[in-house]
């Protein structure tokens, strides 16, 4: 799939990096799978990056529309898991 990830503009080489990083654990949740702590550590990154909700649901929102995978979900699961799950996301 060809698509561009939702980045804002004032984000620096790292935190760019940082969100790629999380859209693609996203991506390999649906795709194949994602270990917890790994899917974990992307999704603490990307709080760091983008700590407020409103600009998370606003990121998240626009990422699926481009992408067709629902962050949400995937998350949801990360936060109920135990430590060892593979998360997989929707319909995978």
């Amino acid at each position: 799939m060809e698509y561009s990830y939702p980045l804002e503009p004032d984000w620096t080489t790292e935190e760019i990096i940082g969100a790629v990083k999380f859209f693609e654990s996203v991506e390999k949740a649906y795709e194949k799978g994602i270990r917890r702590d790994e899917l974990m550590d992307a999704y603490r990154r990307f709080k760091e990056i983008e700590p407020s909700k409103a600009g998370e649901k606003r990121i998240f929102n626009e990422f699926e529309e481009v992408s067709g995978y629902a962050p949400w979900p995937v998350i949801r699961q990360l936060k109920d898991a135990p430590d060892d799950r593979i998360i997989k996301g929707a319909g995978a």
